[in-house]
């Protein structure tokens, strides 16, 4: 058995000329160009990929090699599975190839051999080259060209694959920050035979999901919590920069601003045992990050008020000139082109680079002295304790019993009501799901309330802009009348909030 730690990049045709320039500067001990046909295999009910098992016969040089891959590990695009290689004589499946030990224990491997079938396959030339880097580590550099194929469906394949085939994790990640220093690269979550099993299946895309609440329990300790919450903000970062890059779909970008505001939540729950200074540089990346975001609150405010063609202001005679005067608002906002460029930046790929990087070698190690180490070996129930009722201090003092609140003072609220519903996405699975649920249910109804004062606030700005006093008065009475009516709403929503019994306690 071996495991493939590699770094997977999705690339244009044209970066194979930046590619042979980079490769210049590393001593290149072995080169390469192969024609690889591959056919993988599984049972009509698509019971390898339920276990995340892949299965596959790769032809190449008149040679038929069997390959099986478990259920490894990906964050932000480093890829870590076992694999068992085995060659053929006949090109025909031969599972016992295998060992016994390599296959789930439920697993009738007699009546697996029986089941299987060609389910698509994979063609491609690669090119190959095995460098050196300065540390004696050597890494395999493939840049594959070719099409999935499924039936008479096709789907391009332009990949650059990072494999560590000797050394250290970190000079994989070097080298991927030297590939990627000039854009024109993204890292890569779906594999040849995930996007296999997509088109064999019919499957055009993944659908947009809210931030699921992390898998939490006493077993785990805290510095176990700390890196699920990393790697599960991560996972549904790269699940929804796929759904983007697909689709440009504004919702796939507000879940990647979800996962930044998870990331960075979590690095402040913990900021008092990990060093600060240990995570510094991927805090300000993310903040960038995070800014070059921070539209999608008015372009969420807009689509909003101009679907189905201004009916949430049908009331309004200016409602056709209002939709005209927001679509022209929506035009000055990034476009879907600025969105897929940043994704190819050097920055944004570096940020990612960085964060895996340092979650993957638990990059805060080096700086902890004894008692954080004692902390972070704890169990979590005594530490999530602690950090929701933290949360809970500060939220009463945003949001002091019996005080009277202005539109403007939620607006200004939101993100630190939001950081603090993040922090128990976190330990939320830790206690009761009931009285969890009747805790945080009204907060996340005052956040909408929030989104929905936003969205008259787009209205408002444009109230000066109409020409004719008429319609400045309507529009002013109609936002006045529904201002007033959240507002209200609200204030009984948060006075009801404010006496419900902690879940943690």
């Amino acid at each position: 058995m071996e495991t493939e730690i590699e770094l997977k990049f999705f690339v244009s045709a044209q970066f194979s000329g930046t590619l042979a320039s980079k490769i210049e500067r590393f001593k290149v001990l072995q080169k390469g160009r192969r024609e690889l046909g591959n056919t993988y295999f599984d049972t009509p009910d698509k019971l390898l990929r339920q276990h995340d098992i892949g299965l596959r016969i790769r032809r190449f040089d008149d040679v038929s090699v069997q390959t099986l891959k478990t259920a490894g590990r990906v964050v932000a695009g480093l890829h870590q599975r076992p694999e068992y290689n085995a060659e053929l004589s006949d090109n025909q499946l031969n599972l016992s190839l295998h060992p016994a030990d390599a296959w789930p224990d439920s697993f009738d491997i007699n009546r697996l051999q029986a089941d299987l079938e060609p389910l698509f396959s994979t063609n491609f030339e690669r090119q190959q080259w095995l460098v050196a880097l300065n540390d004696g580590s050597q890494i395999e550099i493939a840049f594959d060209q070719g099409e999935v194929i499924a039936g008479e469906q096709r789907d391009p394949i332009c990949e650059v694959e990072l494999e560590l085939k000797s050394g250290q994790t970190e000079a994989l990640f070097s080298l991927a920050r030297e590939l990627c220093s000039e854009g024109g690269i993204r890292l890569g979550n779906l594999s040849k035979a995930a996007r296999g099993y997509r088109l064999a299946s019919g499957y055009d895309g993944d659908s947009v999901k809210a931030l699921a609440l992390l898998e939490t329990n006493d077993s785990h300790t805290v510095e176990q919590v700390f890196v699920n919450s990393l790697e599960h903000a991560l996972s549904h970062w790269h699940y929804h920069e796929q759904i983007y890059v697909e689709r440009q779909d504004h919702q796939a970008l507000y879940q990647i601003r979800q996962s930044i505001q998870l990331i960075m939540q979590a690095l402040a729950v913990y900021g008092e045992i990990i060093p600060r200074r240990g995570s510094a540089l991927i805090r300000q990346e993310l903040k960038w990050l995070r800014g070059e975001l921070n539209w999608l609150e008015e372009a969420a405010s807009i689509e909003q008020l101009v679907s189905d063609k201004g009916h949430k202001m049908r009331k309004l005679d200016a409602r056709k000139s209002l939709v005209k005067q927001l679509k022209k608002r929506m035009e000055r906002l990034p476009s879907e082109e600025e969105m897929l460029v940043l994704f190819q930046s050097s920055r944004y790929c570096n940020l990612l680079l960085d964060l895996s990087r340092w979650i993957l070698s638990h990059g805060w190690q080096p700086l902890l002295d004894d008692k954080s180490r004692e902390t972070l070996s704890q169990s979590i129930r005594p530490f999530a304790d602690e950090q929701l009722n933290y949360s809970w201090d500060e939220l009463l003092q945003v949001f002091p019993v019996d005080s009277q609140f202005s539109a403007d003072d939620y607006i200004g609220l939101y993100n630190k009501l939001a950081r603090n519903l993040l922090t128990g996405v976190c330990f939320a699975t830790l206690y009761d799901e009931e009285a969890r649920e009747a805790f945080r249910l009204p907060w996340y109804d005052l956040l909408h309330g929030i989104e929905d004062l936003q969205q008259l606030e787009q209205i408002g700005r444009l109230l000066e802009k109409q020409p004719e006093q008429e319609d400045r008065d309507q529009i002013g009475r109609w936002l006045a009348r529904k201002q007033s009516s959240l507002l209200s709403a609200m204030q009984q929503t948060r006075d009801n909030s404010l006496t419900l019994e902690a879940y943690w306690l």
